[in-house]
């Protein structure tokens, strides 16, 4: 099963932290990302600009608009994704409770849809067929 982690991030929480700190997180991180690579674990990852970065689309009479910022009201936003390989959520869960990002956020784990994802998939070989021809 294929997993989407959500990894959240206290920005003032991280900001308060000494840079020597900061470094070793973020170590600590990327040691923990590569012993899921090796274990056949990690699938991908993308790392997100801050939250003051965002900008969060609505549809407002009809009409899509565009918000700055994060639409969520908390003081901790999405840094990150991670994807994730596992055999079950179980699995998922054991595999991210040792990942040294909940030192400054918490994870949201969510399986992927299947036969969603099946459908994307499908789109995507056919434009790419289309673009062949």
């Amino acid at each position: 099963m294929r997993f989407v982690c959500l990894g959240c991030w206290d920005q003032a929480m991280f900001d308060a932290l000494p840079d020597s700190e900061k470094a070793t997180i973020m170590d600590r991180c990327f040691e923990y990302d590569d012993e899921l690579r090796r274990g056949g674990h990690f699938v991908g990852g993308m790392a997100l600009q801050p939250a003051n970065e965002a900008v969060t689309l609505h549809l407002r009479d009809g009409k899509p608009t565009p918000v700055d910022g994060p639409f969520a009201e908390t003081k901790e936003y999405i840094g990150g994704l991670l994807f994730l390989e596992a055999r079950d959520m179980k699995q998922a869960v054991e595999l991210i409770s040792k990942h040294p990002g909940l030192n400054v956020g918490p994870f949201e784990i969510r399986p992927d849809n299947p036969e969603i994802t099946a459908l994307v998939a499908a789109r995507d070989r056919k434009i790419a067929a289309e673009k062949k021809s």
